[in-house]
C-alpha cells in the first residue's frame, strides 16, 4: 500500500460521505507526516453506520472482502493486491468511540481526542493520535513493524510505549 493509494482511498470515501480515520502504521506515519516504512496494508476506522457506505464504495472501487471478523473488524483486497483493514466505531454523542474486541464486554475504547489529523503524501488526512496508538499496541508480542512504528513515536513526540 503506496502513499498515493492511500489518498485515493480516503477520497473516495470522503466523497461518499463516509468518516473515517487512519490508524496502524499508516496512522503513525500520518502523525510524522512522512512515510518511514513500507506498509502491507491500510489500517482504517469507520462509523459502523456508514458500514454500507464504506463497503459499496470499497467495491465500486475493485474491492472484495477477504475476511471477516465482524463485529471486531473485516478485510478488503482488490485485484492490485491492497488490502484494507476495516474497524466499525460505535460514537456516543460526546465524540468517543467504542469498537468490538474478542473479548465480549472489554471493547476498545477511543477518547473523543483520539481524531486527529496527520498529513500523507502532502495531504491532511483523519487519523489517530500518537497515545491512541500506543494504547493499540499493548497486550501482545510486537513485531519488527511494531517496533519500528513506537521507536518513531518516542522520537517525535516523547511519549512513554511499553516495548
Amino acid at each position: 500500500m503506496t502513499g498515493p493509494d492511500v489518498v485515493e482511498i480516503l477520497q473516495l470515501l470522503r466523497r461518499a460521505g463516509a468518516e473515517v480515520w487512519v490508524g496502524g502504521g499508516w496512522g503513525v506515519d500520518a502523525l510524522l507526516r512522512r512515510q518511514t516504512r513500507d506498509h502491507r496494508d491500510l489500517d482504517l476506522m469507520h462509523r459502523h453506520e456508514q458500514e454500507d457506505t464504506v463497503v459499496a464504495t470499497l467495491a465500486a472501487a475493485g474491492f472484495a472482502q477477504t475476511l471477516d471478523r465482524r463485529p471486531v473488524r473485516f478485510v478488503v483486497t482488490d485485484g492490485r493486491g491492497r488490502e484494507i483493514d476495516l474497524h466499525p466505531l460505535s460514537f456516543a454523542a460526546d465524540g468517543s468511540a467504542q469498537q468490538a474486541s474478542l473479548e465480549p464486554g472489554r471493547p476498545f475504547l477511543y477518547p473523543a481526542a483520539c481524531f486527529v489529523t496527520g498529513e500523507v503524501e502532502r495531504t491532511a488526512v483523519p487519523c489517530l493520535s500518537a497515545d491512541q496508538q500506543v494504547y493499540f499496541h499493548q497486550g501482545y508480542e510486537p513485531t519488527d513493524r511494531d517496533r519500528h512504528d513506537m521507536l518513531r513515536l518516542r522520537e517525535a513526540f516523547g511519549i512513554a510505549t511499553h516495548f
